[in-house]
């Protein structure tokens, strides 16, 4: 067992190795990226939505459209569908750099509704309390809102971090690398099922750590 274990090691540990490597860029470059896009989206379709602080209904109708037809397109269609863009913005079309760009297409709107609820589980008396000391909406939003939000919206982490995680193995299969790659590559065209097995016992181990990660995170900074 042990000498299989070793052997095994020798000839894929340093491809599965970088595949770790690739994956984890992905991941977390695209969901940083991501988040940045999705916080601005989610906070201006709550701030506009009807009854909310500052309601503008052709802006919240026009910001939603744009949001849930983005996120009905299913990933492996976006992928190929942006092709173009990929390459005008990266350079190229595969790799890790050739994957960011309709990785964040996917993740941003997807954020941007979770960022939208997060904010929507907001007591109203803490949105109360900080426009009766005279606060300006953007003073709401970054000193009463998004910090009360936080334990949800670190628990939405988890959620889209999983996601685009999963993302990240559908783009092996059009040339992105990562352990989405080596599982195709090896495991289902080279019928090497121990690669594939290994690739998956990986990725499930990347989704628990996420979100234990995640759940630890958010218990900590849950003061209510």
């Amino acid at each position: 067992m042990t000498d299989a274990i070793l052997s095994f090691l020798r000839d894929f540990g340093t491809l599965l190795g970088q595949g770790i490597a690739d994956t984890l860029a992905m991941l977390f470059v695209s969901t940083a990226i991501a988040y940045v896009l999705g916080i601005a989206l989610g906070v201006v379709l709550y701030v506009s939505a009807p009854g909310s602080l500052r309601p503008m209904r052709a802006l919240y109708s026009v910001l939603g459209w744009i949001v849930n037809m983005a996120r009905s397109i299913p990933f492996i269609i976006l992928i190929v569908s942006v092709i173009p863009m990929t390459k005008a913005i990266a350079g190229t079309t595969v790799g890790v750099r050739g994957v960011i760009f309709p990785l964040v297409l996917s993740a941003a709107p997807f954020v941007a509704r979770m960022i939208e609820q997060s904010l929507a589980e907001v007591p109203h008396n803490s949105i109360e309390a900080a426009e009766a000391c005279g606060a300006s909406l953007p003073r709401v939003v970054f000193s009463a809102l998004l910090p009360e939000a936080l334990p949800s919206i670190v628990r939405g982490v988890a959620v889209t971090l999983i996601s685009v995680l999963g993302y990240t193995a559908i783009a092996g299969a059009v040339g992105a690398g990562g352990l989405g790659d080596i599982a195709i590559r090896y495991g289902y065209y080279r019928y090497q099922d121990e690669v594939m097995l290994v690739t998956i016992v990986l990725l499930i181990a990347l989704v628990q750590l996420i979100q234990t990660s995640c759940d630890l995170i958010a218990r900590h900074i849950d003061h209510r």
